[in-house]
């Protein structure tokens, strides 16, 4: 067995371990707890944000780690359009509505392999920082715009552009979260001095919100991420040329 393929199996088992444990646990929060069902749904959302870290940093390249992305997209597709035949278990994970869940996670894995390819690959190991940002701005945003907005949401945004379903608090708070996850990245990730870190993130949030907020249909997971990388890249581009980083 050569050495990349046994990295590539303990690492898979390891990304299944993690979303076994991730499936177990919100069953359970779900029977013991019982709590909104609309909580549990963005919870999923956050874990799957949070599967990236492992390969990220438990593979040495990152087109093991694209492909291995790419390769569980597809068998996550498989294995949940045949856990639909049982509705009970697909209620415990709140799908609205048939083929949400499994349409989901492909297009998050999907976005994920060209964040890993680009922030990655592209830019090098020392731009992590470029494929961790997005995702983890999308997560926490997005799930912050949806509890806020239907818990708390009481002033419906009214334009073509935008679901009428979006509320200016949802809105707000995919602003603050956004903003406070991809802070604590560039913190965690590079070397600016915190002053930096919140100054990009300040700037970079607000193209988060607003996709979010002018993207239908699901394809948030696609659109928000893509956006918050090129918005990223542009700032910290020209951050750079100016000597500010």
């Amino acid at each position: 067995m050569t050495q990349v393929l046994r990295e590539a199996l303990i690492v898979g088992a390891a990304f299944l371990a993690y979303y076994a444990a991730v499936v177990v646990v919100l069953l359970a929060a779900r029977r013991l707890l019982k709590p909104p069902g609309e909580l549990v749904r963005k919870l999923f959302h956050i874990s799957v944000a949070g599967s990236m870290f492992v390969p990220l940093h438990l593979l040495s390249s990152w087109q093991l780690a694209t492909g291995m992305l790419l390769g569980f997209g597809v068998l996550f597709y498989i294995v949940i359009s045949w856990a639909g035949r049982y509705p009970r278990f697909m209620r415990a994970l709140h799908e609205r509505h048939p083929g949400e869940v499994r349409s989901s996670l492909a297009l998050m894995f999907f976005t994920m392999a060209v964040l890993f390819a680009l922030g990655w690959g592209w830019l090098g190991p020392d731009s992590k920082f470029m494929v961790v940002a997005p995702i983890l701005g999308w997560g926490f945003g997005d799930a912050s715009a949806a509890l806020v907005g239907k818990k708390w949401g009481r002033h419906r945004l009214s334009h073509p552009w935008v679901d009428n379903k979006k509320t200016t608090e949802g809105t707000i708070a995919m602003f603050v979260f956004a903003t406070a996850a991809i802070l604590v990245t560039l913190i965690g990730y590079t070397a600016w001095p915190w002053y930096a870190c919140l100054l990009v993130a300040l700037l970079v949030a607000p193209v988060t919100a607003v996709v979010e907020l002018v993207t239908r249909n699901g394809l948030d997971t696609i659109t928000v991420p893509l956006a918050t990388f090129a918005w990223l890249l542009a700032v910290v581009t020209l951050f750079g040329r100016l000597g500010v980083l």
